[in-house]
Protein backbone atom coordinates (compact mmCIF):
# COMPACT_ATOMS: atom_id res chain seq x y z
CA UNK A 1 0.00 0.00 0.00
CA UNK A 2 1.28 3.35 -1.50
CA UNK A 3 1.44 6.80 0.80
CA UNK A 4 -1.88 8.21 1.27
CA UNK A 5 -0.97 11.36 3.33
CA UNK A 6 -0.63 15.04 2.57
CA UNK A 7 1.45 16.18 4.86
CA UNK A 8 5.06 15.40 6.25
CA UNK A 9 4.86 13.58 9.67
CA UNK A 10 7.04 15.34 12.10
CA UNK A 11 9.52 12.70 13.33
CA UNK A 12 11.87 14.07 16.51
CA UNK A 13 15.19 12.67 17.07
CA UNK A 14 16.22 12.87 20.62
CA UNK A 15 20.26 13.20 20.45
CA UNK A 16 21.31 12.52 24.49
CA UNK A 17 24.87 13.32 25.90
CA UNK A 18 27.37 10.71 24.87
CA UNK A 19 25.71 8.97 22.78
CA UNK A 20 27.08 7.12 18.98
CA UNK A 21 25.96 9.76 15.98
CA UNK A 22 24.60 6.63 14.73
CA UNK A 23 21.32 6.62 17.25
CA UNK A 24 20.11 9.72 15.71
CA UNK A 25 21.92 9.99 12.63
CA UNK A 26 20.65 6.29 11.35
CA UNK A 27 16.93 6.43 11.41
CA UNK A 28 17.44 9.91 10.09
CA UNK A 29 18.72 9.12 7.01
CA UNK A 30 15.86 6.20 6.88
CA UNK A 31 13.50 8.86 7.50
CA UNK A 32 15.40 11.67 5.21
CA UNK A 33 15.96 8.53 2.16
CA UNK A 34 12.12 7.57 2.47
CA UNK A 35 10.52 11.40 2.07
CA UNK A 36 12.93 11.54 -1.12
CA UNK A 37 11.57 8.43 -2.33
CA UNK A 38 8.30 8.95 -1.84
CA UNK A 39 8.46 12.58 -3.33
CA UNK A 40 10.14 11.31 -6.65
CA UNK A 41 7.27 8.40 -6.55
CA UNK A 42 4.03 10.32 -6.28
CA UNK A 43 5.25 13.24 -7.69
CA UNK A 44 4.85 15.72 -4.56
CA UNK A 45 7.44 16.52 -1.76
CA UNK A 46 4.13 16.84 0.78
CA UNK A 47 4.72 13.28 1.43
CA UNK A 48 7.22 12.02 3.97
CA UNK A 49 9.10 13.48 7.19
CA UNK A 50 10.66 16.67 8.63
CA UNK A 51 13.16 15.88 11.30
CA UNK A 52 13.70 17.58 13.97
CA UNK A 53 16.90 17.00 16.24
CA UNK A 54 16.00 17.69 19.67
CA UNK A 55 18.03 17.97 22.99
CA UNK A 56 17.34 15.70 25.90
CA UNK A 57 19.30 18.51 28.41
CA UNK A 58 18.60 22.15 28.78
CA UNK A 59 21.69 23.10 26.20
CA UNK A 60 21.60 22.66 22.23
CA UNK A 61 24.32 21.58 21.91
CA UNK A 62 24.69 17.45 22.77
CA UNK A 63 28.73 16.34 22.53
CA UNK A 64 28.20 12.96 21.10
CA UNK A 65 30.76 10.10 22.21
CA UNK A 66 32.91 10.42 19.28
CA UNK A 67 33.32 14.43 20.55
CA UNK A 68 31.46 15.79 17.74
CA UNK A 69 29.22 18.18 18.66
CA UNK A 70 25.51 18.52 17.54
CA UNK A 71 23.29 21.75 17.42
CA UNK A 72 19.71 20.72 18.21
CA UNK A 73 16.99 22.64 16.91
CA UNK A 74 14.74 22.57 20.11
CA UNK A 75 14.88 21.30 23.26
CA UNK A 76 12.88 18.61 24.32
CA UNK A 77 10.78 19.94 27.21
CA UNK A 78 10.02 23.38 24.85
CA UNK A 79 8.14 21.01 22.38
CA UNK A 80 4.48 22.44 22.11
CA UNK A 81 3.78 21.27 18.46
CA UNK A 82 2.16 17.51 17.45
CA UNK A 83 4.70 14.67 17.39
CA UNK A 84 3.96 12.08 14.62
CA UNK A 85 7.51 10.16 16.19
CA UNK A 86 9.94 10.44 18.62
CA UNK A 87 12.62 8.65 18.86
CA UNK A 88 15.29 8.44 22.26
CA UNK A 89 18.95 7.91 21.35
CA UNK A 90 21.27 6.27 23.16
CA UNK A 91 23.63 7.87 25.80
CA UNK A 92 26.28 7.61 27.89
CA UNK A 93 25.82 6.08 31.51
CA UNK A 94 28.57 8.13 32.96
CA UNK A 95 26.98 11.15 31.71
CA UNK A 96 23.16 10.27 32.39
CA UNK A 97 23.08 12.70 35.63
CA UNK A 98 23.62 15.80 33.39
CA UNK A 99 19.48 14.39 32.10
CA UNK A 100 16.86 17.05 33.73
CA UNK A 101 13.63 15.79 35.97
CA UNK A 102 11.82 18.28 33.13
CA UNK A 103 13.09 15.85 30.24
CA UNK A 104 11.33 12.66 31.96
CA UNK A 105 7.99 14.48 33.41
CA UNK A 106 7.70 15.76 29.57
CA UNK A 107 8.25 11.77 28.11
CA UNK A 108 5.44 11.19 30.50
CA UNK A 109 3.27 13.97 30.42
CA UNK A 110 3.19 13.77 26.86
CA UNK A 111 3.04 10.41 25.75
CA UNK A 112 -0.17 10.58 24.59
CA UNK A 113 0.49 13.23 22.63
CA UNK A 114 3.15 11.24 20.68
CA UNK A 115 1.63 9.08 18.42
CA UNK A 116 4.41 6.69 18.38
CA UNK A 117 7.48 6.78 21.10
CA UNK A 118 10.35 5.09 20.62
CA UNK A 119 14.13 4.28 21.52
CA UNK A 120 17.60 3.75 19.73
CA UNK A 121 19.81 1.83 21.66
CA UNK A 122 19.98 2.36 25.47
CA UNK A 123 17.69 4.98 25.01
CA UNK A 124 15.31 2.27 26.40
CA UNK A 125 16.56 3.41 30.14
CA UNK A 126 15.16 6.80 29.61
CA UNK A 127 11.77 5.60 28.54
CA UNK A 128 11.93 2.79 31.13
CA UNK A 129 12.76 5.73 33.92
CA UNK A 130 9.82 7.02 32.72
CA UNK A 131 7.85 4.59 32.96
CA UNK A 132 6.62 4.27 29.59
CA UNK A 133 7.82 0.58 29.20
CA UNK A 134 5.82 -0.95 32.47
CA UNK A 135 4.47 -3.95 31.94
CA UNK A 136 5.50 -3.48 27.87
CA UNK A 137 7.56 -5.90 26.05
CA UNK A 138 10.86 -4.24 24.99
CA UNK A 139 14.66 -4.22 23.93
CA UNK A 140 17.86 -2.70 24.14
CA UNK A 141 21.90 -3.26 23.29
CA UNK A 142 22.14 -6.71 23.60
CA UNK A 143 24.82 -5.72 26.21
CA UNK A 144 22.52 -4.24 28.71
CA UNK A 145 19.14 -5.89 28.23
CA UNK A 146 19.78 -7.51 31.96
CA UNK A 147 20.62 -4.77 33.69
CA UNK A 148 17.35 -3.13 31.79
CA UNK A 149 15.76 -5.94 33.28
CA UNK A 150 17.57 -5.37 37.17
CA UNK A 151 16.76 -2.09 36.72
CA UNK A 152 12.78 -2.17 35.97
CA UNK A 153 11.64 -5.28 36.54
CA UNK A 154 7.89 -3.92 35.31
CA UNK A 155 9.27 -4.35 31.86
CA UNK A 156 9.35 -7.51 29.86
CA UNK A 157 12.57 -7.78 28.09
CA UNK A 158 13.57 -9.57 25.15
CA UNK A 159 17.38 -9.66 24.19
CA UNK A 160 16.45 -11.92 20.78
CA UNK A 161 14.70 -8.92 18.39
CA UNK A 162 16.16 -6.27 16.46
CA UNK A 163 13.39 -4.40 17.60
CA UNK A 164 9.88 -4.91 19.59
CA UNK A 165 6.85 -2.46 18.97
CA UNK A 166 4.40 -3.07 21.64
CA UNK A 167 1.25 -0.56 21.09
CA UNK A 168 2.56 2.55 20.40
CA UNK A 169 6.15 2.25 21.98
CA UNK A 170 8.38 0.96 19.97
CA UNK A 171 12.30 0.06 20.95
CA UNK A 172 15.10 -1.28 19.39
CA UNK A 173 18.27 -2.85 19.72
CA UNK A 174 21.61 -1.84 19.35
CA UNK A 175 22.99 0.87 17.38
CA UNK A 176 21.89 -0.27 13.86
CA UNK A 177 19.06 -1.51 15.05
CA UNK A 178 17.89 1.93 15.17
CA UNK A 179 17.68 1.82 11.39
CA UNK A 180 15.84 -1.41 11.47
CA UNK A 181 13.39 0.10 13.24
CA UNK A 182 12.90 2.86 11.07
CA UNK A 183 12.75 0.67 8.40
CA UNK A 184 9.95 -0.43 9.49
CA UNK A 185 8.54 2.82 10.76
CA UNK A 186 8.96 3.73 7.04
CA UNK A 187 6.96 0.38 5.92
CA UNK A 188 4.27 1.02 8.12
CA UNK A 189 3.87 4.95 7.03
CA UNK A 190 4.49 4.78 2.99
CA UNK A 191 4.46 0.87 2.13
CA UNK A 192 6.60 -1.36 1.46
CA UNK A 193 7.56 -0.93 -1.74
CA UNK A 194 9.30 2.62 -0.73
CA UNK A 195 10.71 1.13 2.35
CA UNK A 196 12.55 -1.38 0.17
CA UNK A 197 13.42 0.79 -2.10
CA UNK A 198 15.41 3.00 0.61
CA UNK A 199 16.84 -0.13 2.34
CA UNK A 200 18.33 -1.36 -0.95
CA UNK A 201 20.19 2.21 -1.37
CA UNK A 202 20.70 1.80 1.80
CA UNK A 203 22.59 -1.10 1.47
CA UNK A 204 20.53 -2.90 4.08
CA UNK A 205 17.96 -5.59 4.32
CA UNK A 206 14.64 -4.63 4.81
CA UNK A 207 13.95 -7.53 7.63
CA UNK A 208 17.46 -8.31 9.28
CA UNK A 209 17.44 -11.83 9.07
CA UNK A 210 18.94 -13.52 12.88
CA UNK A 211 18.42 -11.74 15.80
CA UNK A 212 20.31 -9.71 18.01
CA UNK A 213 22.01 -12.44 20.08
CA UNK A 214 23.96 -13.63 17.39
CA UNK A 215 26.08 -10.30 17.93
CA UNK A 216 26.76 -11.30 21.76
CA UNK A 217 27.69 -14.25 23.97
CA UNK A 218 25.65 -16.90 24.81
CA UNK A 219 27.18 -16.84 28.44
CA UNK A 220 28.92 -14.56 30.36
CA UNK A 221 32.72 -14.65 30.60
CA UNK A 222 34.51 -17.13 33.05
CA UNK A 223 35.43 -14.28 35.35
CA UNK A 224 32.23 -13.42 35.92
CA UNK A 225 30.73 -16.47 36.30
CA UNK A 226 29.86 -18.29 39.70
CA UNK A 227 32.58 -20.46 41.80
CA UNK A 228 30.47 -23.62 40.77
CA UNK A 229 31.37 -22.82 37.02
CA UNK A 230 34.36 -22.27 37.19
CA UNK A 231 35.29 -24.94 39.49
CA UNK A 232 34.29 -27.42 36.53
CA UNK A 233 34.98 -25.47 33.75
CA UNK A 234 38.15 -26.69 32.32
CA UNK A 235 37.17 -30.61 32.46
CA UNK A 236 33.84 -29.45 30.55
CA UNK A 237 36.22 -28.33 27.95
CA UNK A 238 37.94 -30.93 27.63
CA UNK A 239 34.91 -33.44 27.24
CA UNK A 240 32.53 -30.81 25.30
CA UNK A 241 32.92 -33.78 22.17
CA UNK A 242 31.32 -36.64 24.41
CA UNK A 243 27.48 -37.04 25.40
CA UNK A 244 27.89 -35.14 29.12
CA UNK A 245 24.87 -36.14 31.53
CA UNK A 246 24.08 -33.53 34.58
CA UNK A 247 25.35 -36.67 36.29
CA UNK A 248 28.66 -36.80 34.74
CA UNK A 249 28.94 -32.88 35.97
CA UNK A 250 27.47 -33.52 39.61
CA UNK A 251 30.62 -36.19 39.95
CA UNK A 252 33.30 -34.28 38.54
CA UNK A 253 32.08 -31.19 41.25
CA UNK A 254 32.02 -34.06 44.24
CA UNK A 255 28.42 -33.42 45.00
CA UNK A 256 24.93 -35.61 44.71
CA UNK A 257 22.87 -34.95 41.02
CA UNK A 258 20.18 -33.34 43.39
CA UNK A 259 22.64 -30.60 45.33
CA UNK A 260 24.57 -29.89 42.09
CA UNK A 261 21.56 -28.95 40.53
CA UNK A 262 20.22 -26.97 42.97
CA UNK A 263 23.11 -24.76 43.98
CA UNK A 264 23.70 -24.20 39.73
CA UNK A 265 20.66 -22.87 39.22
CA UNK A 266 21.10 -20.73 42.57
CA UNK A 267 24.44 -19.72 40.79
CA UNK A 268 23.73 -18.97 37.07
CA UNK A 269 19.72 -18.90 36.85
CA UNK A 270 20.43 -21.91 34.08
CA UNK A 271 19.77 -25.51 34.82
CA UNK A 272 22.99 -27.47 34.07
CA UNK A 273 21.44 -29.17 31.00
CA UNK A 274 20.87 -25.40 29.67
CA UNK A 275 24.28 -24.35 30.41
CA UNK A 276 26.09 -26.68 28.71
CA UNK A 277 24.13 -25.80 25.34
CA UNK A 278 24.99 -22.84 25.57
CA UNK A 279 28.82 -23.36 26.18
CA UNK A 280 28.76 -25.90 23.59
CA UNK A 281 26.78 -23.00 21.13
CA UNK A 282 29.49 -20.30 22.14
CA UNK A 283 32.32 -22.79 21.05
CA UNK A 284 30.88 -23.74 18.09
CA UNK A 285 30.86 -19.87 17.43
CA UNK A 286 34.26 -19.27 17.55
CA UNK A 287 35.14 -22.19 15.63
CA UNK A 288 32.84 -20.98 12.90
CA UNK A 289 34.38 -17.63 12.97
CA UNK A 290 37.70 -18.65 13.71
CA UNK A 291 38.74 -21.92 12.15
CA UNK A 292 38.10 -23.51 8.67
CA UNK A 293 37.17 -27.08 10.07
CA UNK A 294 33.52 -28.01 8.38
CA UNK A 295 30.01 -28.23 10.08
CA UNK A 296 29.69 -31.36 10.27
CA UNK A 297 34.04 -31.18 12.74
CA UNK A 298 32.66 -28.37 14.79
CA UNK A 299 29.26 -30.10 16.02
CA UNK A 300 31.31 -32.83 16.44
CA UNK A 301 34.11 -31.10 18.60
CA UNK A 302 31.57 -29.37 20.27
CA UNK A 303 29.26 -31.90 21.08
CA UNK A 304 26.68 -31.14 19.39
CA UNK A 305 25.36 -34.83 17.65
CA UNK A 306 26.09 -33.44 14.10
CA UNK A 307 25.22 -30.52 11.41
CA UNK A 308 21.30 -31.09 11.82
CA UNK A 309 21.19 -30.94 15.54
CA UNK A 310 23.34 -28.09 15.39
CA UNK A 311 21.29 -25.70 13.08
CA UNK A 312 18.36 -26.98 14.97
CA UNK A 313 20.36 -25.31 18.60
CA UNK A 314 21.83 -22.76 16.48
CA UNK A 315 18.01 -20.93 14.79
CA UNK A 316 17.29 -21.46 18.28
CA UNK A 317 18.91 -19.51 20.33
CA UNK A 318 20.30 -17.25 17.42
CA UNK A 319 17.99 -17.21 14.37
CA UNK A 320 20.00 -18.17 12.16
CA UNK A 321 21.18 -21.46 10.77
CA UNK A 322 25.49 -22.16 11.25
CA UNK A 323 26.73 -21.35 7.57
CA UNK A 324 24.59 -18.17 8.13
CA UNK A 325 26.69 -16.89 11.13
CA UNK A 326 29.83 -18.33 9.75
CA UNK A 327 29.44 -16.05 6.69
CA UNK A 328 29.04 -13.07 8.69
CA UNK A 329 31.16 -13.11 11.41
CA UNK A 330 34.52 -15.02 9.98
CA UNK A 331 36.92 -13.29 8.77
CA UNK A 332 37.79 -15.19 5.50
CA UNK A 333 36.23 -14.06 2.30
CA UNK A 334 35.26 -17.67 1.39
CA UNK A 335 31.86 -18.27 1.86
CA UNK A 336 30.13 -21.28 2.93
CA UNK A 337 27.02 -22.80 1.50
CA UNK A 338 25.07 -25.15 3.70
Amino acid sequence: MGPTRKSKRKVVLVAMPGAHLLDVAGPGDVFSLASKVAAAATGSDAFGYEIILASATRSKRVVSASGITLTCAVNVVDIDFPVDTMLIGGMSFATAGQLPAAFFDWLRNNQKRVRRMGSVCVGAFALAKAGLLDHRHATTHWEYCEQLQYDYPLVQVDSSPFYVQDGSVYTSGGLTSGMDLALALVEEDLGRDIALTVARKLVLHLKRPGSQNQFGQSLPPLELTSPLVRTIHPWLLQHLHQPLQVEDMATQANMSVRNFSRVFFKETGLTPAKFLEKMRLDIARKFLSDSDLNIEQIAEKCGLGGMVSMRRVFLRHLKVTPSSYRNTFRTSLVREVE
